[in-house]
């Protein structure tokens, strides 16, 4: 089996496990046996929420929740005791001894159209409040979405070629299995070379088949208008997601503080209020070091979050600028996987592991 082909498979066998994992927790009585592992509470990741798509091909499936699902975790949440609060409100929440209560925040990355069309009035029908990042070049259509528009090119065209520093690349797509190992191999091309070099030779593969990535942005992603109305929701924040959605972690440190603060400064501009909160793109490990997190800091930025599965406990207040967080996969929208993510248990077994 080729390089690409077996990446796919190790993905395929990974989701697999999960969702045996989330099986096994949900039926074993787990979080009532390990209580203490629920800690303080969870932080949830979004990102589409919209209705169910039937593509056939859909790489980006694992973004994507249906209404239905989001208010299903909602009324999860709080039938397990868990209290919906801002994600700015956390750190005096936290550094309260005395407050024993248990959290939840939802938040939402990207500033997707649909979060607002599709999640807002489910967040407002529960009173929940939530936390919307958006990158300011998707808001000014400056910056495109490589995955939405990897998404488009491997669904609809049968090969193309992607022209580099290092040389050609030619990826069929034909098949099905072909589309999955070309939009794998895009992935590992954007975390490993050139981020900004990679996501042009997406942009040009694309617009040589007739795909307009900026079009692609602009029917998903909310425009200035949408996020000045949004900030006005009592129920919804706004936070900062950086300026083009690149790994901070290989960037050189005067783009970082640039990442920051323009994106801090625009979101301003577009809402009148400075962001006190932020999220790392990526945001797992290969993407967040001790540089960015005291780079965050030093921004200004009261708390900030990662991708980093974990629940939220008492060492929290600690590292509020490197927040985990748990992802509401759109690969598992079942109401007992999200009991099993509350618990705390998976997280708690993965520590076991190491």
């Amino acid at each position: 089996m080729s390089g690409p082909l077996l990446s796919t498979a190790k993905q395929l066998i990974k989701r697999a496990t999960i969702q045996t994992g989330l099986e096994a927790i949900a039926l074993s009585g787990a979080p009532y046996i390990f209580p203490k592992q629920a800690g303080r509470g969870i932080i949830f990741t979004l990102h589409h929420v919209r209705p169910r798509r039937s593509l056939g091909f859909d790489p980006n499936a694992l973004l994507s929740v249906t209404p239905e699902f989001l208010e299903q975790a909602i009324r999860t949440a709080i039938q397990c005791g868990l209290t919906p609060v801002h994600l700015n409100s956390l750190p005096e929440l936290l550094s309260k001894p005395s407050d024993v209560r248990r959290f939840i925040c939802f938040t939402l990355d990207d500033g997707y159209r649909d979060n607002v069309e599709f999640a807002a009035p489910v967040f407002r029908r529960y009173q929940v409040p939530y936390t919307i990042f958006v990158a300011q070049g998707f808001i000014s259509r400056t910056r495109t979405m490589w995955w939405e528009t990897a998404e488009y090119l491997t669904r609809k065209v049968p090969s193309f070629r992607l022209i580099l520093n290092s040389g050609a690349v030619t990826l069929k797509t034909e098949t099905r299995r072909q589309k999955l190992a070309a939009f794998e191999q895009l992935t590992k091309l954007v975390q490993e070379c050139d981020e900004d070099e990679v996501v042009a030779s997406i942009d040009q593969a694309a617009q040589e088949h007739g795909i307009d990535p900026i079009a692609i942005v602009d029917s998903l992603a909310i425009d200035e208008r949408e996020l000045h109305a949004l900030a006005r929701d009592p129920l919804a924040s706004v936070g900062a997601h950086t300026v083009s959605h690149v790994n901070l972690r290989r960037v050189s440190a005067e783009r970082l503080r640039s990442e920051l603060q323009e994106s801090a400064k625009a979101i301003e501009d577009f809402t009148g209020q400075y962001p006190d909160t932020f999220a790392y793109p990526y945001g797992r490990s290969h993407a967040v070091g001790d540089r960015e997190i005291d780079a965050v800091a030093e921004s200004g930025f009261s708390v900030a979050v990662t991708n980093q599965p974990g629940m939220l406990n008492a060492q929290s207040i600690q590292r509020i600028t490197s927040l985990n967080r748990v992802s509401l996969n759109g690969n598992y929208q079942k109401e007992r996987y999200v009991k099993a993510l509350i618990s705390g248990v998976p997280f708690g077994l993965m520590r076991d592991s190491r």
